[in-house]
């Protein structure tokens, strides 16, 4: 997860600047991506490092693990619900009134994360891989950073832009997937060689 972050921090801007002008007429600019990627990416991932860091030197690694870690599990969830209803809330009208349009950006949505989970997944238990890894691996493979695409867009396009929706909708649709991904690998923990790490 950590060569994944590591990826997006490095390669999301040129990467969309890159996409979005050769799929489109649109001149994107680079400053606005990249401050995108400053306060989405770079901002929460310093500042968790650093609050890690604090924590674990003041009151050690297994204190960390077993009291706040647990601790701030409900907050995490929170959050993200709530950042949710708020995206939800500023797409209203298009998710309700665009019906045709949001299931033409579903369809394609769910059947790349499942593939990608699936392919990421299968592979890894041929290869005889821990579950340890393979489990994180499958979440990667049908991660697609929507929460970041949302960002950016908005602030690119405006809130209710098509771009916007296109994103929220992104939203909509990989959280639950990503649940149901969980669910999966929950279920077929068996098949994976048994190690020391759970």
């Amino acid at each position: 997860m950590s060569l994944n972050d590591l990826i997006m921090l490095l390669l999301f801007a040129p990467i969309v600047r890159f996409l979005v002008s050769g799929a489109s007429s649109l001149d994107v600019p680079f400053v606005a991506l990249l401050y995108s990627m400053i306060i989405f990416i770079v901002i929460p991932l310093v500042a968790g490092v650093w609050l890690r860091w604090c924590f674990v030197a003041r009151r050690g690694r297994r204190w960390f693990d077993q009291r706040l870690l647990p601790a701030t599990a409900p907050v995490s969830m929170t959050a993200l619900l709530v950042t949710l209803l708020l995206i939800f809330a500023f797409q209203a009208d298009n998710i309700t009134g665009k019906s045709l349009h949001v299931l033409l950006i579903a369809v394609p949505i769910l059947i790349q994360v499942y593939f990608n989970a699936s392919l990421a997944y299968g592979l890894m238990k041929l290869l005889g891989v821990p579950y340890s890894v393979a489990a994180p691996g499958a979440l990667i493979g049908a991660s697609n950073f929507f929460e970041l695409a949302v960002a950016t867009a908005i602030a690119l396009f405006g809130p209710g832009s098509g771009a916007a929706l296109a994103t929220v909708v992104g939203v909509l649709i990989e959280v639950p997937v990503m649940l149901s991904i969980c669910a999966v690998c929950n279920r077929t923990r068996k098949w994976f060689p048994v190690t020391g790490v759970s």
